[in-house]
């Protein structure tokens, strides 16, 4: 389904309520998620991994080696749902956000639809970033890129997050336990945050 078909959804949770994980490929972005839904989060799964198995098991072409373009609008059509879903929530988090998609598209040379900018308003201001870390990164069906173009891409992608106008939070490279008390002790400290308006 076309982003183009699909107005941005009306969000009304507080947006600091919708907090992000982001980073490049392999970076333990959902390995930190499942210690957050173990602990009780309301958490989204990565809806670009999803969307890669399923392509991958149906031999589809909405791949971002093969198709950047329909894999991006499916993968914003996916996160726009998302945060539908999640007005009917507390505080959740989401393995990605639509800045990753902007970033995976200017890293290609190509421009986002300024319904993403848009609609990334919805999340919290700050947002936690994994860095490229190469001692956990493997491939796999889902991830065939070198570690070099996943730092390639973690750069992009955190420029998207920074010009969209986030405030980004370095996740520390350690253990899993590690990061899931930095994140719980950043937002048990900073409480609701300013929107981004």
């Amino acid at each position: 389904m076309s982003l183009t078909q699909n107005r941005v959804p009306a969000v009304r949770a507080p947006p600091s309520q919708r907090v992000v994980i982001a980073g490049g490929p392999g970076s333990g972005k959902s390995t930190l998620l499942q210690a957050l839904a173990a602990s009780g989060e309301r958490c989204y799964e990565e809806a670009s991994r999803a969307l890669i198995r399923e392509q991958l098991a149906q031999s589809g072409q909405r791949l971002p080696w093969a198709d950047l373009w329909a894999f991006a609008q499916e993968c914003a059509a996916r996160m726009l749902a998302q945060l539908a879903d999640s007005a009917r929530h507390g505080r959740c988090f989401f393995d990605r956000g639509l800045p990753d998609l902007i970033g995976y598209l200017t890293h290609d040379d190509r421009t986002a639809p300024d319904e993403w900018r848009k609609a990334s308003r919805a999340y919290a201001p700050v947002v936690f970033f994994a860095p490229p870390w190469q001692e956990i990164y493997v491939n796999d069906a889902e991830r065939p890129q070198s570690f070099a173009e996943a730092q390639s891409l973690s750069a992009h992608i955190r420029r998207a997050y920074v010009d969209c106008g986030f405030r980004l939070v370095e996740l520390t490279k350690g253990s899993v336990p590690d990061r899931l008390r930095q994140v719980v002790a950043h937002l048990d400290a900073h409480g609701p945050e300013v929107d981004l308006g």
